[in-house]
């Protein structure tokens, strides 16, 4: 894989750039020096004895987590991650913009993760410690540096949980009218809240001030349990994706946790 890299950096390469991100990226300052790709295939899966894990919960109302889930789903995209960052350094990048980061399922079972984006590479004498990586466009990444802010590193945050489908909710569902389902409610509130706080503590690792957070993505499957009779779990899968930002010739911060921004960045367009 390294030697090939080395030889395309010695002809022509390639880029997942727009014509309008590529001249975005130019007039920030920065070369693409060529696409980058990085997969692993995982064996994963929710899991779950009796195939009823919202009922392992007290009460069987309350959420359950899944723990080793989420730690597999958290080392899968950053082994593929990693693996698109030492092809940047092999081309000499500094960086990574407009990765994409893709799930599928693979033929022979478990799922494929893939990140895949364009290096870049600074015109400067001064070199980062290590490549960052971005979610942003060319346009966004040029609209950040020019305002003042820098990427520092793609962050995650995962959560999954599931709850049993017990007398409670199903009452809500037969009862005439509308009206809102509360436990169901609460386990979208759980995964959501407990997304966003894992994608600020990872943000934080990468030195960032603030997050410019991509969309959450967000899943709900059910399955049956059979050996509960007729009822269900209901398992909600929540993903946020975001990219870690600091400001440029920041002074020395002060120790211990402080507040982080999240933000968006306006989206406009570039003409070419």
């Amino acid at each position: 894989m390294t030697q090939g890299r080395e030889a395309d950096s010695r002809g022509a390469w390639g880029s997942v750039l727009s014509a309008g991100g590529f001249a975005a990226v130019k007039g920030a300052g920065f070369e693409p020096v060529g696409q980058v790709l990085g997969t692993a295939v995982f064996n994963v899966g929710y899991g779950g004895g009796a195939g009823c894990p919202g009922a392992w919960a007290d009460g069987g109302g309350t959420q359950v987590a899944f723990s080793p889930l989420v730690r597999s789903m958290y080392a899968a995209r950053r082994l593929a991650l990693g693996r698109a960052v030492a092809e940047c350094r092999v081309l000499g990048g500094d960086g990574i913009v407009a990765v994409t980061l893709r799930v599928g399922g693979f033929p022979a079972g478990g799922l494929e993760f893939t990140a895949l984006g364009t290096a870049v590479r600074g015109r400067s004498r001064v070199r980062p410690g290590q490549p960052f990586t971005s979610h942003l466009s060319g346009q966004d990444f040029a609209k950040l540096m020019d305002a003042g802010w820098v990427p520092t590193g793609l962050a995650f945050g995962i959560s999954v949980a599931a709850r049993h489908d017990d007398f409670r909710t199903r009452r809500a569902r037969w009862t005439a009218g509308n009206q809102e389902v509360d436990g169901y409610t609460r386990l979208i509130n759980h995964v959501r809240h407990d997304a966003r706080t894992q994608l600020a503590r990872e943000a934080t690792t990468h030195g960032g001030d603030g997050l410019v957070v991509d969309d959450m993505e967000l899943r709900v499957r059910a399955s049956d349990c059979v050996s509960l009779g007729n009822t269900q779990d209901y398992t909600a899968e929540a993903v946020f994706v975001g990219t870690s930002i600091a400001r440029f010739g920041r002074a020395k911060r002060p120790a211990g946790p402080r507040p982080l921004t999240i933000m968006r960045l306006e989206r406009e367009r570039w003409h070419d």
